[in-house]
C-alpha cells in the first residue's frame, strides 16, 4: 500500500480533523524513528499514519480500538509487522508489543499529543520553535496534557 492509498482510506474513516493531524504527527515520528533505528521508513510510516483507522467506529467502545483496526490492516494486505504494530498500541488490551516498530507505535501515540500541546503554549504556537527541553519541562508537570499517558 502506498502513502497516498493510506492517505486516502484513513480522510475516509476519520472525520475529526484533529485526529486526523494526530495520524499525520505519529506517522511523522514513525517516521523519524525509523530512520534513527535504520528500519523501514514505509512501513513504519504506514503503521502511523494507520494506527487510529478504527477510532471514530470504536469511539464507544475503546476495547474494541486497535483490534478491529488490526483486522482491517490484514484484511487489505498489509505487512504482519504494521498489524502486530497497530494491534498492541492500545494499552487496554494489555498486550506487549515486542517489535521495534511496535514498541515506537506505543510510545510515539500518546507523546504527540504532548508535543502539540507544548506547541501550543509557545508564544508562536509553532513547532519549528519547540525544543526537546520544552517538551522535557512539560512532561514533569502532571498537569499539563493530562490525555498523554506518560
Amino acid at each position: 500500500m502506498t502513502r497516498e492509498e493510506a492517505l486516502e482510506i484513513i480522510q475516509e474513516k476519520i472525520n475529526n480533523q484533529n485526529l486526523l493531524k494526530h495520524s499525520l504527527a505519529v506517522e511523522a515520528c514513525m517516521e523519524s524513528l525509523a530512520e534513527y533505528f535504520k528500519e523501514d521508513k514505509e512501513k513504519w510510516r504506514l503503521s502511523g499514519l494507520l494506527h487510529d483507522i478504527d477510532y471514530e467506529e470504536t469511539k464507544n467502545s475503546p476495547k474494541e480500538h486497535s483490534l478491529r483496526g488490526a483486522e482491517a490492516l490484514k484484511n487489505l494486505g498489509l505487512n504482519n509487522d504494521i498489524v502486530e504494530a497497530v494491534k498492541t498500541h492500545n494499552e487496554a488490551h494489555n498486550i506487549q508489543p515486542t517489535t521495534k516498530m511496535a514498541k515506537a507505535l506505543f510510545s510515539v501515540d500518546p507523546l504527540t499529543g504532548l508535543i502539540v500541546a507544548a506547541t501550543l503554549v509557545l508564544p508562536e504556537k509553532k513547532i519549528s520553535y519547540l525544543t526537546a527541553q520544552n517538551v522535557l519541562n512539560r512532561f514533569k508537570e502532571k498537569s499539563f496534557a493530562r490525555g498523554a499517558n506518560r
